[in-house]
């Protein structure tokens, strides 16, 4: 039946998305089609074009947008991208071509929050493969981009933005300003941002204050033969970060990120080198923000090194062929405190565990004919994981307990290294069949090594129903995709509809024992569904209709699989007209009563939901504009789906984390 809805769902996606543009149609040369048919490159280290001024608490929040993404909210920050059903582990965030892991167990700092608002990113969704240098994606990759300055004929360029919201009483400051010219500029950007509690649109208060500031000084040379070099420093720090989702509260996360790159032309095509590190320690406790009658504190951190090279080449038109060799270490290590005096360790919940990537990439497009294009290749990835204090032991003397000793007890494993050699590669083409319109086709396998959570994870209680226990014993997640989709542009028309299954064997499953712990497991699972877009513009005026629908199966359990969005329509209207623009989003979501409620991660069945959302921007002078926001304009109580469970004091009756009320939200940019 499910299967059979999809399948409905995605036959009315594909003719509703084309039956309206196909009515005025026309013709296009062959050097016409050749200049809208591009070979598919993907490289690193370019100029974006500047990114529109934003004034969301996170920059991720522009996500929600795209149907195919949900927002898992916990609290005010921290919001954690779902993409087509997968989230937390089998989404990778990239920053500028780098990962940047989280230090959270609980992921109360998702490496989304590490995006910059002081220099708003470029941010692009990938649900499948058409490149492997960043490794094979299993559920999706959010991308964020950094723009270069856009430096006038003086060589200088910054911005300063102020402003705040009412709901919640947020206040923000940022800012940049670069110098430089034609072979190489300097750039130093920062903002600080806070705020309090907001409330729903019940008037219900929610856990959800912040505070949030961020520095970074970043730079670019630029060599008359065309080599370059790139750096950054940053650092950002997190203070005070409250959650409705969570028995615990944030008040201290700091991060910290340098990265240098090189590159060069070399014959037909060039090369680039990228190096990277990320540290991140976080505090969680469960007194500094809230009373408790029993104190806990985590303190919790991670280290990333990394290092990639890659070599791109166009030896003639038809061909682009790349090949690159990654290496990644990552360290993590959590510990969990309490007693009168917070002297006694109650679990190691991240054992010391030290994870090993190394991995080769070749890839190669090819032009077969003006109006086709095909492309593949494979990624070979060795992954290896030890746990190093998973002997050590913690609790009372009386009953001494170790990682290594709960996962005995509950898998009845012993071995807690994990070495894992994954081979993930695609193909792809794109065909061209119409003046309007081309297939595109991609089938992959991609292979994922469990997280350092899943595998790992040892949180302890007396309560059964309060214990977290990774599996060491996991085996590798296999993705085994196909999408097809139709795209195409006409007389200010572009469309594309589009429909994708995903086969996964080895499905890393979270869900509960029979004594109520929340252990992982290994099933064999099936994701499909269906998406479409459709807009139109005619300069001032312009209108999108997107929609996505995902069923997520259980196969081994015949039920359905948790975190699974409910089928969702974002519909835009906007206007534009001499620099001023107004835009109107409509919100929807269905019903969603296919959960899991044995999993533990489903909070229980959800309603629907229509949300409206209205901004705006208008130029006040030549160097000032006024942006502002009007979110839930209707006042609505509302949730996504697959936010959290609701553990907030101040409104214990809400099933999950509520979005917030009407909040006008206004902000003041100068920029020079």
């Amino acid at each position: 039946m499910a299967v059979n809805v999809v399948g409905r769902a995605a036959v009315l996606t594909v003719a509703g998305m084309l039956g309206a543009p196909m009515v005025a149609l026309a013709e296009e040369s062959t050097e016409e089609r050749m200049e809208t048919l591009p070979v598919i490159r993907v490289t690193e280290g370019q100029v974006a074009a500047p990114a529109a001024e934003i004034l969301a608490p996170e920059p991720v929040r522009r996500l929600a947008s795209d149907p195919a993404v949900s927002l898992s909210r916990m609290g005010g920050r921290g919001l954690d991208p779902i993409v087509r059903g997968q989230g937390q582990e089998r989404v990778d965030v990239l920053l500028d071509g780098i990962r940047v892991e989280g230090a959270c167990p609980n992921r109360m700092d998702p490496p989304t929050s590490r995006l910059s608002a002081a220099l708003a990113p470029l941010l692009q969704v990938r649900t499948t493969n058409r490149t492997l240098r960043w490794g094979p994606i299993s559920g999706g990759q959010v991308v964020a981009t950094t723009p270069s300055p856009d430096l006038g004929d003086d060589g200088l360029a910054g911005h300063i933005t102020v402003g705040g919201s009412d709901n919640g009483t947020s206040r923000l400051v940022n800012g940049g300003i670069a110098v430089g010219g034609a072979q190489g500029w300097v750039r130093a950007a920062g903002g600080y941002e806070e705020a309090d509690d907001y409330e729903d649109g019940d008037g219900n208060e929610v856990r959800s204050a912040y505070e949030n500031a961020e520095g970074r000084l970043d730079a670019a040379w630029l060599a008359d033969d065309g080599f370059y070099i790139k750096g950054l420093v940053s650092r950002q720090e997190e203070r005070d970060v409250k959650y409705a989702g969570s028995g615990m509260d944030a008040p201290k996360t700091d991060t910290d990120i340098a990265r240098v790159e090189l590159g060069a032309p070399v014959a037909q095509g060039d090369w680039n080198l990228l190096a990277w590190q990320a540290d991140v320690d976080h505090v969680m406790d469960n007194f500094s923000l809230r009373t408790a009658t029993m104190k806990m504190l985590t303190a919790s951190e991670t280290r990333t090194r990394g290092v990639r090279l890659t070599l791109d080449q166009s030896p003639n038109t038809k061909t682009d062929w790349a090949v690159g060799v990654d290496a990644e270490t990552n360290n993590w290590d959590a510990e969990r405190f309490g007693g009168a005096t917070l002297d006694t360790l109650t679990s190691v919940l991240w054992p010391d565990v030290d994870r090993t990537r190394i991995g080769l990439f070749a890839e190669r497009f090819y032009r077969v004919h003006p109006a086709l294009q095909v492309g593949g290749g494979v990624r070979y990835d060795r992954v290896e994981m030890e746990a190093r204090s998973a002997d050590k032991t913690f609790g009372n003397a009386m009953m001494p307990m170790s990682a290594a000793g709960i996962y005995d007890s509950v898998y009845g494993t012993t071995d807690t290294d994990a070495d894992d050699n994954n081979v993930s590669g695609f193909v792809t083409s794109n065909w061209r069949f119409s003046t309007r319109q081309s297939l595109e086709v991609t089938a992959s396998h991609s292979v994922r090594s469990p997280g350092v959570t899943e595998r790992y994870i040892a949180s302890w209680s007396m309560n059964p129903a309060m214990r977290w226990v990774g599996n060491p014993a996991l085996d590798t997640e296999k993705h085994n995709k196909l999408e097809i989709a139709l795209a195409g542009r006409s007389d200010g028309w572009h469309w594309r509809p589009a429909v994708w299954i995903d086969r996964v064997d080895d499905f890393v499953l979270r869900t509960r024992d029979s004594s109520q712990t929340s252990v992982y497991r290994n099933i064999d699972a099936r994701l499909m569904g269906a998406e479409g877009v459709l807009g139109w513009s005619d300069g001032a005026w312009r209108s999108t209709s997107s929609l996505a629908v995902v069923h997520g199966e259980n196969r081994d359990d015949n039920k359905a699989l948790p975190q699974i969005p409910p089928v969702q329509f974002v519909q835009t209207l906007g206007w534009q007209h001499q620099g001023h623009q107004v835009d109107v989003e409509w919100q929807l979501a269905r019903r969603q009563d296919h959960v899991d409620l044995a999993s533990g991660l489903d909070a229980g069945t959800s309603p629907g939901y229509g949300v409206l959302n209205v901004s705006g921007s208008h130029p006040l002078t030549g160097y000032l504009r006024l942006s502002w926001a009007i979110d839930n304009l209707l006042d609505t109580s509302w949730a996504p789906h697959v936010s959290r469970a609701n553990t907030d004091p101040f409104n214990p009756e809400a099933v999950r984390v509520n979005e917030p009320g009407r909040t006008l939200r206004a902000a003041l940019t100068a920029r020079w």
